[in-house]
């Protein structure tokens, strides 16, 4: 989805837009590599307005996802939702520099654009990627599989053995000295 300049020079516009997941390379790529499964279009709410020397985009992001829970491996579905805001600014992207800078807040949140228009799509597809959990759980409560005969804890009971072992020194558990 691009935005003319013009359109959101003196006003802010309220924005909406449905866009299919394959229109975003960061989450065609998590797909592709197994990370999750977007069900759904990309939907965007965005508020977009020029501010001083830049243009600022904030909004609302959802699509639904199904992903594996890490601790008992089941595939749940969930809607993913993320808040955010950009800053647009002018120019062009700088090549790495040698130097090293700190950087503010709000660079952190900022991105850069040249032309007429701005293009949200890569950084809508950022905040979604950005957005999906690293360690996905079906729920806060789930128990996972048991790690001596991998029964699913939520569901079944099992007979094993629940003692904590201290796996710094298990491999001298059975060492003996020779005299």
């Amino acid at each position: 989805m691009k935005v003319r300049l013009d359109h959101i020079r003196d006003v802010t516009r309220e924005l909406s837009f449905s866009e299919p997941v394959e229109s975003f390379s960061v989450l065609v790529a998590m797909v592709t590599s197994g990370e999750c499964v977007f069900d759904g279009p990309v939907q965007a709410t965005l508020s977009a307005g020029r501010e001083m020397d830049h243009y600022r985009v904030e909004g609302t992001v959802s699509v639904p996802l199904r992903q594996t829970c890490s601790r008992c491996l089941v595939s749940f579905d969930q809607q993913l939702s993320s808040r955010f805001t950009i800053f647009f600014r002018e120019g062009t992207p700088q090549e790495g520099d040698e130097d090293e800078v700190e950087l503010a807040e709000q660079d952190l949140v900022s991105a850069v654009f040249s032309g007429e228009e701005i293009d949200l799509l890569p950084e809508i597809g950022e905040q979604v990627a950005l957005a999906v959990p690293l360690k996905p759980l079906c729920s806060e409560q789930c128990k996972g599989l048991c790690p001596v005969c991998g029964a699913d804890l939520n569901t079944t009971e099992c007979d094993c053995s629940r003692e904590p072992v201290n796996l710094k020194f298990a491999a001298l558990k059975d060492f003996k000295v020779q005299r």
